[in-house]
């Protein structure tokens, strides 16, 4: 066996990375791409009698670093002079003396796998193979069809990709075996042809997909399906293999760092971000779908427009109002207009109180386990404290404490005769057990508080993250003017506006799905508390706050990452006092059903 790497080109995409060396020479995690490479193939059990290695962009420098032999194994090259004029199917045809003269493993140097993938692919007993990974949304290049066999019954250039077929679909993951008699009977002899004939600005896989046309290739596709792998030509390829191939712990800071995005790693299942797992249905998304053409092209509204339709969708007046991209631009917004202190109860959301000074900050922190308060502890803790705000999370995030809504409204009459705004996030709220009936978003409740600032995240119990919407409503029209000129006119995108346009066609559907979460809730709480090491927390948001029990919930995050699944690690948060808790958000029973496997895993 002898392995074959095409490492001859330019690399353009990678930018200052490649400025002065080939795309094998950049580093993931500190080891370059073709240092990893090549100890990967000098470990595996098959006898490698020699790599080949066909330069060309700085091939010197690669030749020079390499030198003559890796691991006792030969390196020889095969140079490719005019690889800016040509692509990686000239490279192959360069080294076809090489492919002829014994079994071979062709790959190209600008990925990265798991270890293992090579014995995978070795051990098969199939003599020709194409290593492939069912379709995910990064993919890019050649895809595959395979038959119930595994054998690929064609190639699918991106010409003539369809994301109508996309089920169907297996990425080629640019590992291939060839037997010495598939490379000078089939292979090398359609090389030579298409080359002649097409030129050599074409892909080595182009042959391949001749042959699948002529029902000759003999190939059969190698899916290895849970194994890490990843192409690099870019800069963000490069982030994106960078996390996927660090260590625990370090994967576990850069999906923090990353804040959301976790669709680009397919395997991941989110435990940290919180939505509504059962809206919006299938019947509203093929809606959103039908319109797609149209809104991608077309300009969204301004405010006014934007501030009717968001009226609409809560039936309040629209001049109470501002839409907001996301929660978080209307709080950044209100903390900025707002001025002296607020009032904060830890712990807590903390993207309000990290848009103030702290020394504007005044903090209640309840004293019980399960960090519960009530608005009469609020009331008593805030009664002779110099503030000018008071902010409520309600359900609180990440305790999951919940003040009912009278309650509330007699705080709010508190915070009245105190001439202090009242700020209640209810983000949460219609996953509380009466759900959307403890909601302030009415006109008479805006109407009796004019201190009254209500901001909700349509992200979160909407289950529409994506969108990025929110309001901020309150009877004090003079702050929403005056917010409405902080924010962008164009602030949302025509989908988020256009969503909230039909929402109202599904709104039962919408108190339906609260229902069932709802259901799920109570379910999951109750597997939950059979996990020996957590106290969980009763809540009535979509998350579950939970203390570690032997071991530090850091500990525990690190050992659920390792299963996939990332949850919040809340020890460095105010008020825990570095104390081990976590937050577990609800999702629907399959994904629940999955964390609570792994955390039985862990137990046993």
């Amino acid at each position: 066996m002898q392995v074959i790497i095409l490492a001859a080109g330019l690399g353009r995409r990678l930018g200052e990375l490649t400025h002065d060396n080939t795309k094998c020479m950049v580093k993931v995690n500190g080891v370059r791409l073709i240092d990893r490479l090549l100890g990967q193939l000098t470990s595996i059990s098959t006898p490698l009698h020699r790599i080949v290695i066909v330069i060309g962009y700085e091939g010197r420098k690669l030749k020079e670093y390499l030198g003559e032999s890796f691991k006792n194994i030969p390196l020889e090259y095969v140079e490719n002079p005019i690889y800016d004029k040509t692509n990686n199917i000239y490279s192959l045809f360069l080294a076809k003396e090489e492919l002829s003269q014994d079994d071979t493993l062709l790959m190209e140097s600008d990925m990265i796998f798991e270890d293992g993938v090579f014995e995978k692919v070795l051990s098969n007993p199939f003599p020709n193979l194409a290593v492939v990974a069912k379709y995910e949304s990064w993919m890019d290049g050649t895809m595959v069809v395979l038959d119930n066999d595994n054998n690929i019954v064609s190639f699918v250039p991106k010409s003539a990709f369809s994301y109508n077929e996309i089920n169907r679909y297996y990425k080629t993951a640019n590992i291939y075996k060839f037997s010495r008699e598939f490379s000078v009977s089939k292979y090398i002899p359609f090389l030579e042809a298409y080359s002649r004939a097409m030129g050599t600005d074409e892909y080595y896989e182009s042959v391949l997909r001749v042959l699948s046309m002529l029902d000759k290739t003999g190939l059969k596709g190698l899916p290895i399906e849970n194994m890490k792998w990843y192409e690099i030509d870019d800069v963000q390829d490069l982030d994106i293999a960078e996390t996927l191939f660090a260590d625990t712990e370090t994967k576990l800071f850069r999906y923090q760092q990353r804040y959301g995005g976790y669709w680009r790693f397919p395997h991941l299942l989110d435990f940290c971000y919180l939505v509504n797992s059962y809206f919006p249905t299938e019947k509203m998304k093929n809606e959103l779908r039908a319109s797609f053409d149209t809104l991608l092209s077309e300009y969204p509204s301004g405010m006014r427009v934007n501030t009717l339709l968001m009226g609409k969708y809560f039936n309040i007046h629209q001049n109470y109002v501002c839409v907001g991209n996301g929660a978080a631009e209307l709080i950044k917004s209100l903390m900025e207009q707002l001025p002296g202190k607020l009032g904060v109860v830890y712990p807590t959301f903390e993207e309000y109180p990290n848009r103030k000074n702290k020394n504007m900050l005044i903090s209640y922190i309840p004293t019980n386990r399960d960090f519960s308060y009530t608005a009469k502890n609020l009331e008593e803790f805030f009664d002779k404290k110099d503030i000018n705000a008071l902010l409520i999370i309600n359900p609180d995030n990440p305790s999951g404490n919940f003040i009912p809504r009278e309650e509330v409204l007699s705080l709010a009459t508190w915070a009245k005769t105190r001439n202090i705004h009242l700020i209640v996030d209810e983000s949460f709220v219609d996953f509380s057990t009466d759900s959307t009936s403890n909601t302030l978003l009415q006109n008479n409740i805006l109407d009796s508080f004019p201190n009254l600032v209500v901001i909700k995240s349509i992200s979160k119990s909407y289950g529409v993250p994506g969108l990025r919407l929110g309001v901020l409503a309150t009877s004090n029209t003079s702050l929403i003017q005056i917010i409405r000129k902080d924010v962008a006119i164009w602030n949302i995108n025509s989908f988020a506006e256009y969503y909230m346009q039909i929402f109202s066609k599904y709104e039962k559907d919408y108190l339906q799905a609260c229902q069932k979460f709802i259901a799920e809730r109570k379910r999951f709480y109750t597997e939950l508390q059979k996990i020996s090491f957590l106290r969980v927390i009763p809540s009535q948001a979509n998350y579950f706050l939970c203390e570690v029990i032997g071991m530090s919930s850091k500990e525990l995050v690190l050992k659920l990452l390792e299963t996939n699944i990332l949850v919040k690690d809340c020890s460095e948060k105010f008020a825990f006092d570095k104390k081990n808790y976590i937050r577990i958000a609800i999702r629907n029973e399959h994904d629940n059903n999955k964390i609570i496997k792994s955390l039985t895993g862990i137990e046993n």
